[in-house]
């Protein structure tokens, strides 16, 4: 009986969608996730690994292409955050990805649906580098998946990245095969065991001080470098936000908008728990 991954790995190009893959577990994603303001739906996805899955379909009725809105959520959540998100996509004439790390320019590969290779042959070595996959083997996969090939369609070449991936511990749930209509993803993604919607009322339980401050993204919330990146983030988020107006892209101006939103919120956070930090405790 074929594994969940093999299943995964069966399914041909089919419709318009997208998933983020965060290298990260995801009581350290939450957080970040919650601040995309979008229903979307957290679950593992292996050792070290989480996805993330729009819950619905509102974000297709921003007319904008779908590169360009996941594009802009991987970056949003990246940098502010210690780990790397893969932004991976599809529609009915192309597929790629794009990988956002921190600040840096993000890096990205594109196929058209027939599997004709459209980027640079470089970008895969800034992949696999950036992901701290193995230089050897995953460099080698990767550079194959640049090459001509007529029996590999853009499936096929999203199928590769993915198997690349698996080597780094990436185990996606059943049924969230990155080739489906966003639809068909959003149901399965809410069978995942250990799913999490992180637009619900539950989310302040999952964004605890306790909890954040105890994670991987612990030293970026309090203290000189929270305020530093805090106002990083108001800084970059307000010319991002000017350019994505400017150029009439929704996608990148919310984006903009998430980095002004999350450098206020790191800022009052910072201050809320450094003044809760010197009340006096209550004798008992």
């Amino acid at each position: 009986m074929p594994t969940d991954a093999a299943r995964n790995l069966e399914q041909p190009l089919r419709g318009t969608g997208g998933l983020l893959l965060c290298r990260a577990a995801p009581d350290a994603v939450a957080p970040a996730a919650v601040l995309l303001r979008r229903p979307m739906l957290l679950a593992p996805a292996g050792g070290g690994w989480s996805v993330l899955v729009p819950a619905d379909l509102s974000w297709q009725g921003e007319e904008e292409p779908v590169d360009l809105v996941l594009d802009g959520w991987a970056a949003a959540l990246a940098v502010g955050a210690p780990w790397p998100v893969l932004a991976l996509w599809w529609d009915a004439g192309r597929a790629g990805f794009s990988l956002a790390s921190g600040v840096r320019r993000p890096v990205g590969y594109v196929w058209l649906a027939d599997g004709t290779p459209a980027g640079e042959d470089e970008a895969m070595r800034t992949f696999a580098g950036r992901l701290g996959l193995d230089p050897v083997f995953a460099v080698e996969a990767l550079d194959a998946l640049t090459r001509p090939d007529s029996e590999a369609d853009g499936a096929a070449r999203l199928r590769g990245v993915l198997a690349v991936l698996a080597h780094a511990g990436l185990a996606l749930p059943a049924g969230l095969v990155p080739v489906r209509p966003a639809d068909a993803l959003a149901e399965a993604a809410g069978m995942a065991p250990g799913v999490r919607r992180t637009d619900r009322a539950g989310w302040r339980e999952v964004v605890r001080p306790e909890l954040v401050e105890a994670s991987v993204v612990g030293p970026l919330m309090r203290g000189r470098r929270a305020r530093l990146l805090a106002a990083a983030h108001l800084v970059a988020g307000s010319a991002l936000g000017l350019w994505g107006l400017g150029r009439r892209s929704g996608g990148w101006a919310a984006a903009g908008g998430l980095l002004v939103a999350q450098g206020i919120a790191g800022l009052a956070y910072d201050r809320f728990r450094s003044d809760r930090a010197r009340l006096p405790v209550p004798p008992d």
